[in-house]
């Protein structure tokens, strides 16, 4: 028997029990980091005279060859072995006979998974801020080719104003840029420590927290041992950002399924990044778009499982936690496949802007640049909206656009206006006259672009270090 327990019980667990209680089919792959953990509380109980000079080499040397044990496939899980803990500790005893078992001095399961998974999260989501960056920069690289080609401005996906397709994507950069800070922000919240809180009261050996902290490159060592093994805010705040991101790549999907169809035909999807029908040869379709779409709801479930998972768990540990695994490596390994491909497809699109500069002004979408004029004579907004709204009535009637009315119309509609007002009916004058911060203006936009350059530049500066 390899299980870390049973000195009280008088049989094994019941296969129902075990196949229900084992979590080794998942959390293998906290492996090296619970090896990495070992080794450090390998030099705590050396330094606490706890392990000899000769005791501390020899398991340092073991650990090492079974991480490359691990890595190459020579050492795997088998039956028996309840979770990542128990395997390795069994790796361990076979090679150091009784030395092995040393190791469990001072530590329990409880803060061994806690920090097991800590560690396992910050290197997840060092990759998730890197696969983040180079989708925000292929955006601010699609953008900057469009920086002063206009497209329809919608809302209720209706067209509404004239902006730049430049501006639009930069729309989708800036969501993700907010999910890169958010990960800077959590990972200084999760690089706290929790190996030496045992199983919630610490040790009454002479142990060392902030020099284990330290070796494993957090910040500090747990303040609080109960509260060090029940935590698992770190897993929750990680789910929601993954989810976060997955609601993202979801509207930015939505775009881009429908730029790419008939009926807008703003942009071409890549073969690399389509695929076809098994029935109509012609298909081609925006699969990568469609799966960032369907993603996020699981994104989403993940988070709702895990959250629903610690309402009201009492302190410390109970084994509700093992729950916490498998959500939050389902959302960091879909984030990890979708994030090259949907980068891929937006670095390879082609966009083709005189459709959407075509489009740009229909649906009477300089409607508003009517009412700006207007109120830049002194004529109150309410009135000048009156007004606006008035032109479009008219041309609906006559099945003509706002820059068709004629002189008499104008003057027909209202004493405020006149013929000089065509001077702000078009797209491109209508961009222009957009100069505010953040506006679609061709300068605001430009403005915009070297600001999501720079910030990218900064988060690399800062990014989470790779464990």
């Amino acid at each position: 028997m390899t299980a870390l327990w049973g000195g009280r019980f008088t049989g094994g667990p019941a296969q129902a029990l075990q196949q229900l209680n084992d979590s080794i089919g998942f959390d293998w792959r906290l492996a090296p980091y619970d090896i990495r953990a070992s080794q450090a509380h390998a030099r705590v109980l050396h330094r606490a005279r706890l392990l000899t000079d000769a005791e501390l080499t020899e398991l340092l040397g073991a650990l090492d060859a079974l991480a490359d044990d691990i890595a190459t496939g020579v050492f795997q899980p088998q039956t028996g072995d309840e979770d990542v803990h128990t395997a390795l500790e069994r790796g361990l005893v076979e090679r150091l006979g009784t030395l092995g078992g040393k190791l469990r001095a001072g530590r329990s399961r409880n803060d061994q998974v806690a920090t097991d998974l800590r560690l396992y999260a910050r290197d997840a989501a060092a990759s998730l801020t890197a696969k983040l960056t180079e989708l925000v920069e292929a955006l601010a690289d699609q953008a900057e080719k469009h920086l002063h080609d206009p497209a329809p401005g919608m809302t209720h996906l209706q067209h509404a104003q004239p902006v730049t397709l430049g501006h639009q994507l930069l729309a989708h950069a800036q969501g993700l840029l907010r999910d890169l800070d958010r990960l800077a922000d959590w990972d200084r919240r999760a690089a706290v420590c929790p190996l030496g809180s045992g199983a919630l009261s610490g040790s009454s050996l002479p142990l060392d927290p902030e020099a284990v902290a330290e070796e494993l490159g957090f910040t500090t060592s747990a303040p609080n041992s109960i509260d060090a093994v029940a935590d698992r805010d770190f897993a929750v705040e990680l789910a929601f950002v993954c989810a976060q991101i997955g609601l993202h790549l979801s509207r930015l999907g939505e775009e881009f399924i429908l730029w790419s169809s008939q009926e807008f035909g703003w942009v071409t999807v890549d073969d690399a990044f389509s695929t076809g029908s098994s029935i109509m040869p012609q298909k081609k379709n925006p699969d990568v778009a469609e799966l960032a779409r369907g993603k996020s709801g699981r994104l989403v479930g993940n988070l709702n499982s895990l959250v629903t998972a610690l309402k009201g768990l009492p302190f410390a540990y109970n084994k509700d936690l093992q729950e916490d695994k498998e959500p939050l490596f389902d959302s960091l390994d879909n984030l990890e496949l979708l994030l090259p491909a949907v980068t891929g497809m937006v670095a390879t699109a082609t966009f083709h802007p005189d459709v959407p500069r075509q489009a740009a002004p229909k649906g009477f979408s300089l409607a508003t640049e009517i009412a700006d004029w207007l109120v830049r004579k002194g004529i109150p907004f309410r009135t000048a909206h009156e007004v606006a709204g008035a032109c479009v009535a008219e041309c609906e009637s006559h099945g003509i656009e706002l820059h068709e009315l004629s002189d008499e119309q104008l003057v027909g509609l209202s004493e405020h206006l006149d013929a000089s007002v065509r001077e702000v009916l078009t797209v491109d004058g209508a961009l222009a006259a957009r100069t505010t911060p953040g506006s679609t203006g061709p300068q605001a936009v430009r403005h915009q672009l070297e600001t999501v350059r720079a910030t990218v530049e900064n988060l690399r500066k800062v990014t989470i270090p790779s464990q």
